[in-house]
């Protein structure tokens, strides 16, 4: 959904700055507020911008920071490294990003953001990524989402039916 001005004032708030390069609002939480956006892949002075999603919501933001400091990144890179199948969703997943942002504007790059498709270095370009495209699209945003919904997002800042995932974890 395009922008409006009061949108475009909610995610400065948020960011406490102005946002640069927003075509839309992706997601929107369950209680109204925007919380990713959708850049443009070069920001207005023509530097490039990779990560084409980016999560904005506070109470997400602050969550996407308390699991990685949990460790939540180096378990899932860990299990790239093991799982064949989720490796190849997780691939999948980056490539579906590098489509939909070059169909904006190639940045002549394989980069996506969020460390895809190798490891995980930042869950809170996953979790913008999973909240913009809903379930099923990047398997390790998704994950994230879940285990920020069991930590008491779930019906605020995350939709209340988001998928719970059964993997335990020393993180939750």
């Amino acid at each position: 959904m395009t922008p409006s001005d009061e949108d475009l004032k909610a995610v400065a708030a948020q960011l406490g700055r102005e946002p640069r390069g927003v075509i839309e609002i992706s997601y929107r939480t369950p209680d109204g507020r925007p919380a990713v956006v959708k850049t443009t892949p070069r920001l207005p002075d023509g530097t490039p911008f990779p990560t084409l999603y980016y999560l904005t919501d506070p109470r997400l933001t602050a969550e996407a920071s308390r699991l990685e400091s949990a460790g939540v990144m180096r378990e899932m890179t860990e299990r790239l490294g093991v799982d064949d199948e989720l490796a190849a969703a997780y691939r999948a997943a980056h490539e579906s990003f590098l489509a939909e942002r070059d169909a904006i504007e190639s940045l002549g790059t394989d980069f996506s953001g969020g460390g895809m498709p190798d490891r995980v270095k930042c869950l809170h370009v996953l979790i913008a990524h999973s909240l913009a495209k809903g379930p099923g699209v990047n398997p390790l945003g998704d994950e994230a989402v879940a285990l920020a919904a069991a930590n008491g997002l779930r019906g605020t800042a995350i939709p209340a039916d988001w998928p719970q995932i059964e993997i335990e974890r020393d993180a939750q």
